[in-house]
């Protein structure tokens, strides 16, 4: 890590961690999380400086809060205010578009969020009329009929949304299907249409990040984004003009082949570096 990149986050207005990957993995035996070395006392440093953090994982099978809890339970001081999902950010901007009844191809989790803005929620493939958007996220139980229910509230006129667009995230052993990903990909060939990525890498996640942090728009450029995925994290920093940090405990092991806008400004083996930096 550079003198530069040192100084830059020791004047960091606020912190944006992924989970998968980044501070933890799933513990496919007991349905919750493992702390990755050094992360609870990073985020427990943070916390007595005073300085703003979120979580905010790519995944929408869970509402914020049990994610939280998941967190707490394994150690995190992660209150459920500070746990995002896309579902958060995707409530933030419908209601910012006037948006007010939404097909949730996903989960309870998924529409937790939604429903607790004041969203109607329509299942899957329940049938209706007047659905202002179509929003995909962690939906392991995908049937034919929720394709053609998608299908027809885009060819009325509905806006395609997503939690997601990536194949793969991190998980423990290796890597993990996307759910969205593989809906998505049927959506478009049959509509045309292409999805608004709610989660990250879009805008709308840095903007809800920012405003559960209490921090203004001008605040971005001294935003610190720390995640494992070049496609995911590092996009959304680099996007914005944040610092991207990157951690090789996840999907991302090596920098030279990408692209500028997926390429950390540090690789890191671990948070060891990130928490001395910070402690300084």
């Amino acid at each position: 890590m550079t003198p530069e990149i040192a100084a830059r986050l020791r004047d960091a207005s606020g912190l944006v961690f992924d989970m998968d990957g980044t501070i933890a993995l799933g513990d496919a035996a007991s349905g919750g999380h493992k702390p990755l070395p050094h992360a609870i006392a990073l985020l427990e440093l943070l916390e007595r400086k005073g300085i703003p953090f979120v979580v905010f994982t790519n995944g929408s099978a869970k509402s914020p809060a049990t994610y939280a809890a998941s967190l707490r339970k394994a150690g995190f001081p992660v209150p459920d205010e500070r746990m995002l999902t896309p579902s958060a950010s995707a409530a933030r901007w419908y209601v910012r578009e006037g948006i007010g009844k939404v097909r949730v191809l996903g989960n309870d989790g998924t529409a937790a969020p939604l429903r607790d803005a004041g969203i109607e929620v329509v299942g899957p493939s329940e049938p209706a009329t007047g659905v202002e958007a179509v929003f995909t996220g962690w939906h392991r139980d995908f049937v034919f009929a929720d394709l053609e229910a998608a299908c027809e509230s885009l060819w009325s006129g509905a806006h395609f949304t997503t939690a997601s667009h990536v194949p793969f995230f991190a998980a423990e052993g290796g890597r993990a299907i996307g759910a969205s990903y593989a809906i998505n990909v049927m959506l478009s060939a049959l509509t045309g249409k292409r999805p608004r990525i709610l989660g990250k890498p879009g805008r709308a996640a840095i903007d809800t990040a920012l405003a559960t942090m209490g921090l203004p728009r001008s605040a971005v450029k001294n935003l610190v984004v720390v995640g494992d995925d070049p496609a995911l994290e590092m996009r959304l920093a680099n996007s914005v003009g944040a610092l991207a940090i990157g951690v090789s405990t996840g999907m991302m092991k090596e920098v030279d082949c990408l692209p500028p806008r997926d390429r950390p400004a540090a690789l890191l083996s671990s948070l060891e570096p990130l928490l001395e930096a910070m402690s300084a």
